[in-house]
């Protein structure tokens, strides 16, 4: 199968498996569609509406719109598995890693979450940030997890060495109380043209095409940025890393093709998708803002579905140490990062 076989076919949702995964700070689905396209239920909770309707629209789970707190109480019973993606800003560039002092740190609400329900195994993903300015934060959120009886693993992962055609690359955190293997990465990388070859050389949007000015103010900012070769998609590598602000907006940063023509446009929001590996299917609520708002912030769902099967691996081991084993264990489990 192609790269656009792969994730209309693979990633479809079916209830194959009778745990049950709540997905925090759920966003429009990204991690969730991993998981329920593995066969996992999932039930999510944002606090952003379109995004939750997103979700709704088209996972099989439902996603519960409403502002996360720590005294949350959730409305299904026997969680296994926790997954989700604490807000990024406090600890990303971009949110000038205010890191704890922040008021959008989700980790309270996360950890707090994983006390009150004692799940078999837990995910969360968040930026490098994490590893470098603040952490120390990061530190004390592992001694605490492995505190309430937990193995942890994390990892830096690059989606691009998942099938996905974008360069990504994020941490992520897996407790357990079992045996856990990261997925292996492919040999093979994706690419843009692999993605949406079929689109890229149409003007399907006249508003997307760039402006004489804009045009010069992109000029502008490659050489401020001492930016070597224009940052225009190439057809041939893996797409820059989709934020929020460089595919909703024309900033000098934005995603953008070079039409045949010599003209310049920004991504639809199609092809923004693709890019994060949602399928053709997926259907996105909302303005096209909030459209490429939700694809930004989202977790590739095909890199999902390899963590979700590698947690499916996991679960199926059972539990192998107890509470007090991992105490015991707590230096010899606690790893260094590894990067790709």
């Amino acid at each position: 199968m192609n790269y656009i076989q792969t994730i209309n076919q693979n990633l479809k949702p079916k209830k194959l498996l009778h745990y049950q995964v709540i997905d925090l700070f759920a966003g429009c689905g990204g991690l969730s569609l991993g998981f329920e396209a593995i066969g996992f239920q999932t039930l999510g909770y944002e606090m952003e509406n379109t995004a939750a309707k997103t979700y709704t629209k088209n996972l099989l789970g439902e996603c519960i719109a409403k502002k996360l707190e720590t005294n949350i109480d959730f409305k299904k019973d026997n969680i296994d598995i926790i997954i989700g993606g604490p807000p990024c800003q406090p600890f990303s560039v971009g949110g000038h890693q205010k890191g704890h002092k922040d008021n959008r740190n989700g980790f309270p609400i996360f950890l707090n979450a994983i006390k009150k329900t004692n799940p078999k195994i837990f995910l969360f993903e968040n930026v490098r940030g994490m590893l470098y300015a603040n952490k120390w934060y990061f530190d004390k959120i592992t001694d605490d997890l492995i505190a309430l009886g937990y193995i942890i693993d994390y990892q830096m992962l690059n989606a691009v060495n998942y099938g996905v055609p974008q360069n990504r690359e994020r941490l992520f955190v897996i407790g357990h109380r079992s045996q856990f293997s990261f997925p292996k990465p492919s040999p093979k990388k994706l690419t843009v043209v692999d993605a949406i070859g079929d689109l890229m050389n149409q003007v399907i949007d006249e508003t997307k095409i760039l402006t004489p000015s804009m045009d010069n103010y992109v000029k502008k900012y490659e050489i401020a940025s001492h930016c070597i070769n224009p940052r225009d998609l190439s057809p041939h590598k893996p797409a820059r890393t989709l934020t929020c602000r460089n595919i909703a907006a024309p900033t000098g940063d934005m995603q953008r093709v070079k039409l045949p023509d010599g003209r310049r446009r920004r991504l639809v929001v199609r092809e923004a998708a693709r890019l994060q590996s949602f399928p053709d299917w997926f259907e996105f609520c909302g303005t096209e803002t909030n459209q490429f708002n939700q694809i930004g912030n989202a977790v590739p769902p095909l890199l999902a579905y390899h963590l979700a099967q590698s947690i499916k691996n996991c679960l199926d081991k059972g539990q192998l140490y107890d509470k007090k084993e991992i105490q015991n264990k707590r230096n010899f489990f606690k790893p260094m990062p590894t990067l790709f």
